[in-house]
């Protein structure tokens, strides 16, 4: 009797160990599974990742310091012949004080966020006091004179000094890239007092 429930324990034994090593094999099949497909996933993630990174640095915002290298005219969009930007207020030959509330008028297009590549779109840069127009066939520059507002802000608020002061709009596609026809409006003359 003690030889028939030694084999018997034997076999049950031996079944319990065979269906835990065969369900960890299948575990561990499974895991290695998973571990691939995460591996594939994180891999199309990176590479997303990595695009997008890329394209936003086309977007970029080139400083004063920074030449602009030359630009493929596939990236100049264009404009309505109708299209125009205008200063709403201050209106030309106000005296305003500081901080200067500026609200940014379009018409026949419409307002966009930098980086949204959308027909008949750009938004807003702000020109104050700048003598010469920046280069038109490039990402504009961002400096204290030529403010960039890229969330499709439509108006602002600058602090300026006493005196006279020009301001103007001009209107840069997604990647901040005056376009084809230049958006631009009047330069309007203001007096801080």
């Amino acid at each position: 009797m003690n030889r028939f429930l030694m084999v018997t324990a034997a076999v049950v034994i031996g079944v319990i160990t065979s269906q835990v090593f065969f369900s960890g094999s299948l575990t561990s099949i499974a895991a290695d599974t998973a571990i691939e497909a995460s591996k594939e996933s994180l891999t199309s993630q990176a590479t997303e990742a990595k695009s997008n990174i890329e394209q936003a640095a086309t977007v970029s915002v080139p400083s004063s310091a920074e030449s602009n290298p030359p630009i493929n005219s596939a990236l100049i969009s264009s404009a309505p012949a109708d299209a125009r930007v205008f200063i709403i207020e201050p209106v030309d030959g106000a005296t305003v004080s500081s901080p200067v509330l500026v609200k940014f008028g379009i018409e026949n297009m419409t307002v966009e966020k930098a980086g949204n590549n959308v027909e008949n779109s750009g938004h807003h840069h702000l020109l104050i006091d700048l003598e010469e127009l920046p280069d038109l066939t490039a990402p504009l520059p961002a400096t204290e004179q030529l403010i960039h507002f890229g969330g499709a802000q439509t108006e602002t608020s600058v602090e300026l000094e006493a005196g006279e002061h020009t301001l103007q709009l001009l209107l840069g596609n997604y990647l901040h890239i005056p376009h084809d026809q230049p958006v631009m409006s009047d330069k309007i003359t203001v007096t801080v007092k």
